[in-house]
């Protein structure tokens, strides 16, 4: 079945030897934009139990020590515009994927470092060119250099709306790495958040759980699920909303930096193997590419629709017989006792598996995976066109292939985040109402039922460390306050 027409992602490779050469476009085209989505390859994350702690004050505490032990090895940045002039919902965007790497010592773990591998991650390149930072606290003259510090101040000064995914835990490694030294406490933490990010921050996991309702809500079948929504809508001539994608044409020694990530169509190329179950629930699963079962998205997301289906048509009959039998009762209760009403013997439905759909995802990298398998939505081009994936359907496509990137999950975690957008009602042109109102500033919590909220609390003040930066990025706090350390 095609779910999608192909296209192509482009997507700008950032390392040491092309940071100053690339400084001006990336903080050209995060302070031009609508909104930026931001994601995070990280080196480890210690104790799993830890993260899952049922307090949330020790799950920060688990999250905070992996942070300041463990490292960032990359960052994907999506910057999207939306283009005004143009019909439906159309963006403009802008992938960067940078590859760094932290100054001082921290853990890796082999499990993070399999995973990485197996999904295309360079650790060669990493060592040799990745863009250098320190963690915790601001030192010398460093904060106004060119530098990761400051590229995270001036994502600050663009103050655009955030967009993560399951982002708690992105939120704190990209504070301790680039920010500051984090505060001991949740509740300052969410402070000193609220006010590093005025626009507001948005969780496209809990978006999709709440929101968008989706049978699983991990990154990539979040992903393709929107995409495949969007072009079937497209294609049915539906009145919409609908959403658009356009990309930059990019020209001069740029252009030798673009990676192309290829969405190609959402065929299963004949596959039979049987849907892994741990994979189909949680995006992730222990045997990896040695696993005998399938882990193509696409075929989860049919299989998924089809149970869904499957299970409408079963309350169909069962409301159907319940019907009929309440009708036949009528009939025998007005009917002469001499005579039976014409009734066909009906058969109980009996329900199968429950409809509960919440998951708890993995907290690990493995649970952010993504591959080149992924399809996609019908896209514009800006400029002139990129390369036509329509020529590279003689590609064969292998679920488990390709690079992981945390750029590729950048622009994934954005496009959730626009087409979730794009289906609410404009009856206001007020910035908010362009947005998820009902998903502002929650960041989702896996095994809550209720998120974390970004805000600022009445019992927790900023911390020091974060007023002090603000003097630095602003020289007074972004409610125009003059902060005072």
């Amino acid at each position: 079945m095609n779910m999608t027409s192909s296209m192509v992602i482009p997507v700008v490779d950032v390392h040491i030897n092309n940071f100053k050469e690339l400084w001006g476009a990336i903080v050209l085209a995060m302070k031009t934009s609508s909104f930026i989505a931001l994601d995070t390859e990280l080196s480890g994350l210690g104790s799993r139990k830890a993260l899952l702690a049922e307090s949330i004050e020790d799950r920060y505490k688990a999250i905070c020590h992996a942070a300041r032990s463990r490292s960032i090895l990359s960052l994907g940045i999506a910057c999207y515009k939306k283009l005004e002039n143009k019909v439906e919902q159309t963006y403009l965007v802008q992938v960067y994927n940078l590859t760094l790497l932290c100054s001082e010592e921290y853990v890796i773990e082999p499990q993070s470092v399999q995973f990485l591998v197996q999904h295309g991650f360079d650790f060669n390149k990493q060592y040799a060119k990745g863009v250098p930072y320190y963690k915790g606290n601001d030192k010398g003259g460093d904060a106004h250099g060119v530098n990761m510090r400051t590229l995270f101040v001036e994502l600050l000064r663009s103050r655009k709306p955030l967009v993560v995914h399951n982002g708690l835990i992105d939120m704190v490694f990209l504070y301790q790495c680039f920010y500051a030294h984090l505060p001991e406490r949740l509740g300052t933490f969410t402070t000193d958040l609220s006010q590093m990010f005025p626009a507001g921050i948005y969780d496209t996991k809990y978006a999709t759980e709440y929101e968008l309702r989706f049978t699983a809500s991990y990154l990539e079948y979040a992903y393709k699920k929107c995409k495949l929504e969007n072009c079937r809508s497209i294609k049915a001539g539906n009145s919409g909303p609908h959403l658009f994608m356009e990309f930059c044409e990019y020209t001069g020694n740029t252009q030798n930096y673009v990676d192309f990530r290829t969405c190609t169509d959402g065929q299963n190329d004949g596959d039979t193997l049987d849907i892994c179950i741990q994979f189909s629930a949680y995006g992730w699963c222990p045997n990896g590419t040695h696993c005998a079962m399938s882990h193509d998205t696409d075929l989860i997301i049919l299989q998924d629709e089809k149970n869904k289906e499957d299970k409408r048509n079963k309350r169909k009959r069962k409301r159907k017989q319940k019907a009929s039998q309440e009708s036949a009762k009528e009939d025998r209760a007005s009917s002469p006792q001499s005579k039976q009403p014409n009734m066909e013997n009906t058969v109980e439905a009996v329900e199968g598996a429950q409809d509960g759909d919440a998951q708890v995802e993995d907290h690990s990298e493995a649970a952010k995976a993504s591959h080149d398998g992924a399809n996609s939505a019908l896209s514009g081009h800006h400029g002139k066109t990129v390369p036509n994936t329509a020529k590279m359907d003689s590609v064969v496509r292998k679920v488990e292939a390709g690079s992981h990137r945390a750029g590729f999950d950048a622009f994934m975690t954005g496009f959730i985040f626009s087409y979730a957008s794009c289906l609410l009602p404009r009856e206001k042109e007020s910035v908010l109402d362009t947005w998820l109102p009902g998903c502002l500033n929650k960041l989702y919590l896996s095994g809550k039922s209720v998120p974390l909220y970004v805000a600022k609390s009445t019992f927790s003040k900023s911390s020091k460390a974060h007023m002090h930066k603000m003097d630095t990025v602003w020289g007074k706090s972004p409610d125009g306050s003059v902060v005072k350390v």
